[in-house]
Formats: structure tokens, C-alpha cells, sequence
């Protein structure tokens, strides 16, 4: 298992496919699976387009208007309008994701990326734990 640990700077994706992948290619893996586990409950993980950015916008659209900061309906508003907010969205969004090792690469499709998804209006340091099932390159 080997853990990531990432700074996000507030509310949106980042693409953590590369940090997945040197992981993989320094631990020598061939074929199998990669978990992917994100321990936080106001994130989460996401594989998505990864070549036009206007859809990880529109995504995030999407969740602004059902989600808002600040809606009257959440009660737990402890750290501010955007906490429950992100809890619903990390709710909705896996925490989770397991990825086939094939060629000792992650068999993303073409136009597919693994994203932290920050859901929280201000950057946080996130920790993504990273366990390898796979059977060594010869």
C-alpha cells in the first residue's frame, strides 16, 4: 500500500492519473488491480473525460445548482455554508475505485482520467491510499 498525499487548492478536480501511475510502474506491477481509496468524507474520487476540461465545469455546474452552498435545508453547518454541501456530494460521488493493471499501466480508456474531486471551497490536504494487487513484471 502506498499512501498520496495531496494539496488541493479549493473546490474542483484533480488529476491524480500520473501519481497512480509512478506508483505503479516503481512497484513493478504487470497485471491485476489497483484500489484506490480517498479517507476523507467532504471529497472523493471520479474517472472521467480527461481531454476537454469543460466537462469536469459542467459536472461541477451540475452540482452547484442541486447542491448549493449555504442551502437553508442542512443543519450541519459547523466549518461553514460549503460543509454539508460537500458531505452530500461525497455521498453521491465514490470515496473508492478499482482500476484493472494491464501492461503494467492502469486501463484507463482513451479519453478517461482519475480525479480528486475537492469539494470543499478551500483547499485541503488530502490522503489517497493506494494498494496494488498485481503480479510483478518479469
Amino acid at each position: 500500500m502506498h499512501t498520496l498525499t495531496i494539496q488541493t487548492t479549493g473546490r474542483g478536480t484533480l488529476d491524480i492519473t500520473d501519481q497512480v501511475q509512478t506508483l505503479i510502474h516503481r512497484a513493478g506491477a504487470a497485471d491485476g488491480a489497483c484500489l484506490v481509496f480517498l479517507q476523507h468524507t467532504s471529497a472523493s474520487l471520479l474517472i472521467t473525460e480527461n481531454a476537454d476540461p469543460t466537462v469536469r465545469r459542467d459536472l461541477e455546474a451540475w452540482l452547484q445548482k442541486h447542491i448549493p452552498d449555504g442551502d437553508p435545508l442542512f443543519l450541519h453547518t459547523a466549518e461553514g455554508p460549503d460543509d454539508m454541501p460537500a458531505h452530500v456530494r461525497a455521498a453521491l460521488l465514490p470515496p473508492s475505485i478499482t482500476l484493472p493493471i494491464v501492461g503494467g499501466r492502469l486501463a484507463l480508456g482513451t479519453w478517461q482520467g482519475l480525479y480528486l474531486y475537492e469539494h470543499r471551497a478551500r483547499g485541503h490536504q488530502r490522503r489517497v491510499h493506494v494498494t496494488l494487487l498485481a503480479a510483478a513484471r518479469n
